[in-house]
């Protein structure tokens, strides 16, 4: 299901990434659900739309921020 707003994101997301990361975690995972809710367009067509979207934003994440030996993500 696609977040409307970074208050809508799940937990673990709201509760590790800095708000740019969210920002690029929720617009990621939206405009994968929309590429990719045609099971045709997808890699795996028998994975499930959910799981390809989250792949799909953390892929997005990690290509700006990397989590640090803090624990914490951070912007490179």
């Amino acid at each position: 299901m696609p977040y409307k707003t970074n208050k809508d994101l799940p937990e673990n997301v709201k509760n590790h990434l800095p708000k740019h990361a969210q920002d690029i975690f929720r617009e990621a995972f939206n405009h994968a659900h929309e590429e990719y809710s045609d099971p045709s367009k997808r890699r795996d067509p028998d994975e499930e739309l959910d799981t390809v979207c989250f792949k799909v934003a953390w892929a997005a994440v990690h290509n700006k921020y990397e989590k640090g030996e803090d624990k914490d993500w951070h912007r490179f």
